[in-house]
């Protein structure tokens, strides 16, 4: 019986525990920062700046910078210095990251 009583209770804790770390992920992403603490918000807004559909760049930009914890200097270009970045494509095969 006390076995069942341990066993249930470490269980409930592991849940509660499971909990606030999806509470903190979900935070981490509703304010727009990684866990790496790049402010993916105001960086993509910058690199979307010049874009003819900056919010569909600005929702490209905020996966890609979710993923990498990165986001390449200024307004095109310079993937080079984020690997990661670069990386992603979509379906077709097509860059993903403006």
């Amino acid at each position: 019986m006390a076995m069942s009583k341990a066993l249930l209770a470490s269980l409930v804790l592991s849940l509660l525990l499971l909990n606030l770390v999806e509470v903190f992920a979900a935070d981490q992403m509703a304010t727009g920062r990684s866990l790496k603490g790049i402010d993916c918000g105001a960086a993509c807004k910058v690199r979307c700046s010049l874009s003819s559909r900056p919010n569909l760049c600005k929702r490209a930009c905020g996966t890609c910078c979710a993923r990498c914890s990165c986001v390449p200097s200024g307004t095109s270009g310079n993937h080079d210095e984020c690997a990661c970045y670069a990386a992603q494509t979509t379906h077709g095969g097509k860059k993903k990251c403006p």
